[in-house]
């Protein structure tokens, strides 16, 4: 099984692909770890990404499609994998159909996780880190909004809805039932 998730940020997309990743035998790929990867792996791809976030500027589209690709080339990806924070806009999800096309395969479906504002901001205040402030937490809100949420529809036929309001076993047994329909 090959997925995307999707969602704004507090979603629990993380939570549930932890889960979702051991329920169904594939990896959970998260943008964030394979930074964090690559950095301290010294590669060149990790190397690449230092120079662009210690000049404060965010790492390229092709810089992350790159790591992508080649962490999808691994063994344990070859029968599927869960996709956490790549593609975020419509360009990079143009890029993954690309690097799935010369795979020889494509998507099954996208996880929209889809959960209130207020829920959003509730839990990511929960958190008490201290960079989730309201504010902060409304503009990337609008972020998602701006530039991750253009997939929903860009992945139409694929995608699948998950409520993300309620407990984490809840949404799992809604999100495992919902690829099994």
């Amino acid at each position: 099984m090959r997925l995307v998730l999707l969602g704004p940020p507090g979603a629990g997309k993380g939570t549930q692909a932890a889960i979702l990743a051991d329920s169904l035998g594939v990896p959970h790929i998260s943008t964030g770890d394979l930074f964090r990867e690559n950095i301290s792996k010294e590669t060149d791809l990790g190397r690449q990404a230092q120079e662009y976030m210690d000049a404060g500027k965010l790492v390229p589209t092709s810089v992350t499609a790159d790591m992508v690709s080649k962490r999808l080339d691994q063994k344990d990806a070859a029968d599927g994998f869960l996709l956490d924070g790549f593609p975020r806009t419509v360009e990079q999800a143009e890029i993954l159909s690309e690097i799935l096309e010369r795979k020889g395969t494509a998507l099954n479906n996208v996880l929209n996780y889809q959960v209130s504002e207020d829920v959003v901001v509730e839990r990511m205040l929960a958190r008490g880190r201290s960079d989730d402030t309201e504010d902060t937490i409304r503009t990337r809100l609008q972020v998602y909004r701006d530039e991750t949420a253009p997939l929903i529809d860009y992945y139409a036929d694929i995608i699948v809805n998950v409520d993300a309001e309620g407990t984490v076993e809840d949404i799992s047994s809604s999100t495992l039932d919902a690829l099994d329909r």
